[in-house]
């Protein structure tokens, strides 16, 4: 029983940081129609520069900032310098140019930062918590990590639900030449849309490296989980990502720790296809149905 829990606690500390990653990846969707494959390497890039700062003795508060603010800025000339030449071009354009860029990208951070491993420290304790004389699998750092994806969550779910802006990044990204007509600036809202979606991720990037190590390409792995995690809970869904983030992360949590963590890239796979096949747009999408 006690394996059982600190399996359970583990893989939602850890679902956590894919459901951070995943909402990223739907704020992005939401507010753009583009899936972007380049959204880890912004986050590593981010949180090199707030691994520098640290290193110059800044307060992991200050780099935070710091990084949070640079992916705001770099979104921004990623979308009006890269992507805005093929945003009315064939839609597979942008998915390629994405990829590009997160080749583009690593390298650039090779180069500025060589490739070698290096620590990235947590701001709060990485030692399970004593309940009632008992150690569970849950770290201060860990209630760090669910504690920024809630306040994320919300943030998002008031952004597109309660706001106007919400609503007018959603009509451009639907319908650019109604939103238009309809005095929507789409240029500035596509913009803005990357730049948050940046932010966010930047977010995931710094979750994920607190108390381990990194290197350009260590936001690798969690691109291809949290890529899952979004379409488990649905591309338009900001709740659906947190959930689905949650469950991908319990699943492979129970997988690795009972039947080993070389299954756990299958797993992922097989809870995947097994979402998609009773619910094709995710747990919490939405099935367009057209008349013809």
């Amino acid at each position: 029983m006690q394996r059982f829990l600190d399996l359970t606690l583990s893989g939602v500390s850890q679902g956590a940081i894919y459901a951070a990653f995943a909402l990223a990846l739907v704020l992005i969707w939401r507010s753009t129609r583009v899936v972007n494959f380049a959204q880890g390497s912004m986050a590593m890039f981010t949180t090199y520069l707030a691994l520098l700062a640290v290193d110059a003795g800044w307060p992991y508060a200050a780099a935070l900032v710091l990084a949070l603010g640079t992916g705001l800025v770099l979104g921004a000339v990623i979308e009006r310098v890269v992507m805005r030449p093929v945003e009315n071009g064939p839609e597979i354009n942008p998915v390629i140019v994405t990829l590009g860029i997160f080749i583009a990208l690593q390298a650039l951070a090779s180069l500025l930062f060589s490739a070698q491993y290096r620590s990235f420290p947590a701001p709060f304790g990485l030692s399970g918590l004593q309940v009632g004389g008992v150690n569970v699998a849950v770290t201060p750092y860990g209630l760090f990590v669910i504690g920024a994806v809630a306040v994320t969550l919300l943030a998002l779910v008031a952004l597109f639900r309660f706001t106007d802006l919400g609503l007018r990044l959603r009509a451009s990204a639907f319908d650019g030449e109604v939103a238009r007509l309809l005095g929507v600036p789409v240029g500035r809202m596509l913009t803005l849309g990357w730049a948050l979606a940046a932010v966010v991720g930047s977010l995931s990037g710094l979750l994920i490296a607190g108390g381990s190590l990194v290197w350009p390409a260590y936001m690798d792995g969690l691109i291809v989980f949290g890529f899952v995690a979004a379409v488990l809970g649905g591309l338009e869904s900001p709740g659906g990502a947190v959930v689905g983030g949650l469950v991908l992360g319990i699943a492979l949590s129970y997988v690795s720790g009972y039947l080993g963590s070389e299954l756990a890239g299958m797993a992922a796979l097989v809870v995947l296809v097994a979402v998609l096949l009773v619910r094709p747009a995710g747990l919490f999408g939405r099935t367009t149905v057209r008349r013809v």
